[in-house]
């Protein structure tokens, strides 16, 4: 598995998907790829990429894999607790009718989970929640809505039997009233272009393998796509810590707010 090899495997899956491996951090995204390629018994990127492309399920797979999809309703309680208490109140007295963007939902468990909580703090407003995701596999299973228990696992067992309906095989449905409020899309956050008008903004575990320049970008962008005073809240292990000459200021460690 050589240069050339590399460099042509992802020109393909470039080509295929608009997964651009130039924007992600190259010693860590090829060794992981390189791994999952060894295990698949392969002896190149491209042979590899060949044989899974011929498939829809099991290039599917592949990019679950690649796009790292773990999510869980109220992933870091501690952080939603923040979300519940002090940032949403913060912003529905600036925005009652607010504006949030689950970038990167994976499963639907964060978008979800924001459906909730304005459910219960504004029982009698619609406010507009967008979720997307690179992954579109990974968008239909959030449509669905349907989590296993330990996907609902931090959810209070109140608020469980009062947002979810039991399924036949033990699984748990989100219920109309909280799945309906929620837009899914996909999108490219390297390549696509971004809406405005966002009171918070939630992107969390998703950079990890991003390039500092492409974060750079990244959050650059999700500042313009903030309403002045809103919110961007991020992973617990991503700390920006250029906010500042992004334009940022810091709300509460991972929260950072987009001046007046």
């Amino acid at each position: 598995m050589d240069d050339k090899d590399w460099e042509v495997f992802k020109q393909k899956l470039n080509t295929k998907t608009g997964i651009d491996l130039q924007l992600y951090k190259e010693p860590q995204m090829r060794r992981r790829i390189g791994n999952l390629v060894q295990r698949s018994e392969f002896k190149t990127f491209t042979e590899y990429f060949d044989s899974v492309a011929k498939s829809k399920d099991t290039f599917a797979e592949f990019i679950e894999y690649l796009t790292i999809n773990v999510s869980e309703f109220f992933r870091n309680p501690d952080k939603f607790d923040i979300v519940e208490k002090d940032v949403i109140p913060y912003l529905l007295k600036r925005s009652p009718k607010m504006a949030i963007w689950s970038a990167g939902c994976s499963i639907g468990a964060e978008p979800y989970t924001l459906s909730i909580i304005m459910k219960e703090l504004t029982p009698n407003v619609r406010h507009r929640i967008l979720a997307s995701d690179l992954d579109v596999d990974i968008l239909a299973k959030a449509r669905a809505g349907i989590y296993t228990e330990a996907e609902i696992k931090a959810m209070r067992p109140d608020r469980k039997t009062k947002y979810f309906n039991k399924t036949a095989d033990g699984r748990f449905a989100v219920k109309p009233e909280i799945k309906s409020v929620v837009e899914f899309k996909r999108h490219n956050l390297l390549k696509d272009t971004f809406e405005t008008g966002f009171d918070l903004i939630l992107c969390r575990n998703v950079v990890i393998y991003f390039t500092d320049e492409a974060k750079d970008q990244l959050y650059a962008n999700f500042f313009k796509s903030l309403k002045p005073g809103g919110i961007l809240f991020v992973g617990a292990t991503e700390a920006i810590l250029n906010y500042r000459k992004l334009g940022y200021t810091s709300y509460k460690p991972f929260f950072y707010q987009k001046p007046e």
